[in-house]
């Protein structure tokens, strides 16, 4: 993907909006333009994680501002920007990323949670964009980053709402960034993370006997927060933030069928009829404890080492598919 030119290195006294700023990645972000020098706006449902991350930040020695708000209500959308507007006269950096996820057989999870993740998943990305590309085309320059998941190239297994609403995020950012090509200082920037080592599924709805830990794969919240800041420097359209975010969209790109497939049925295996965990985890109230970075995962964190050596047989392994496929297409 093409790039528009590189902005100004230094963030410091930038002013940032964040969205689902209390916990996971959210906080992660936070902490990352903290120590880069900017004003600091975060926005969530719950006071009191909002007032837990605001001390965070001062500790941090930065200006720093919580705005209570529901990303799916435009009103409460509106009042975030004026607010941050009040607080430092413009806003340079609007990060769209509170999200939540529901997990389970789609029949057995609720018609009102599933509306209710589309609006947060979805509408809440178009409201910030809404919102926000009118004040970067007064100010003449502005970046919108959109924390949008590799699920928006793949779909999740029994995340089917889930799954919709993060390809559905992944059309408004590249539909923005046509509408807004001939705007060169304005930005809209699509990032793809793989599975977060975040607070995201403590949090998360999960039905059809579904209770399931991060695994052990997954990545550091605060290595997709260093992208976040590097895509304020210097913006590119998309970016695959980790290596397995990155080969999880080659391989499902080759065997879209098979990944799916496979995900899934690994997911039934999981799933314990005779156990009751539904549960609409933060889908329709704010988050509750813990208000931190990191979830707990289901075996120990491997460490980079092993990471690498597992990315690397994966290329083998793909490498090895695509070689297999080139000759069986070769001799057909």
């Amino acid at each position: 993907m093409g790039n528009k030119k590189e902005t100004g290195l230094g963030l410091r006294g930038k002013t940032v909006v964040i969205t689902g700023g209390t916990s996971g990645i959210g906080r992660a972000a936070a902490e990352a333009f903290a120590l880069e020098g900017c004003n600091i706006v975060i926005a969530a449902r719950g006071k009191e994680g909002l007032e837990e991350t605001v001390a965070l930040l001062h500790d941090l020695e930065v200006a720093a501002l919580g705005v209570q708000a529901d990303v799916s209500k435009i009103d409460d959308v509106r009042s975030l920007a004026e607010r941050a507007l009040e607080f430092n006269g413009r806003i340079d950096i609007w990060i769209n990323n509170a999200g939540v996820m529901a997990s389970g057989r789609f029949e057995d999870i609720p018609a009102e949670t599933m509306r209710q993740l589309i609006e947060t998943n979805l509408i809440g990305f178009l409201n910030g964009a809404h919102t926000s590309i009118p004040i970067f085309k007064r100010q003449k320059e502005g970046i919108l980053i959109n924390n949008v998941s590799i699920g928006g190239w793949m779909p999740a297994p029994y995340s089917t709402a889930y799954a919709s609403s993060k390809f559905g995020a992944r059309g408004m950012v590249e539909g923005l960034q046509g509408e807004l090509s001939d705007e060169p200082n304005i930005h809209v920037v699509g990032l793809y993370p793989g599975i977060q080592r975040s607070t995201g599924n403590m949090h998360s709805a999960k039905y059809s006997g579904l209770d399931f830990k991060i695994p052990p794969i997954s990545v550091d919240p605060r290595q997709l927060a260093a992208q976040m800041v590097a895509a304020a420097k210097k913006p590119r359209k998309q970016i695959f933030t980790d290596g397995f975010a990155g080969t999880l969209r080659l391989l499902y790109g080759l065997f879209p069928e098979t990944i799916i497939n496979t995900s899934s049925a690994v997911m039934r295996l999981m799933m314990k009829d005779d156990e009751v965990t539904d549960t609409d985890g933060n889908i329709r109230r704010p988050s509750l404890e813990p208000h931190r970075i990191y979830g707990e995962t289901a075996l120990p964190v491997p460490s980079k080492k092993t990471k690498t050596v597992a990315l690397v047989t994966l290329g083998v392994v793909v490498g090895f598919s695509l070689l297999s496929s080139f000759r069986k297409n070769k001799k057909s």
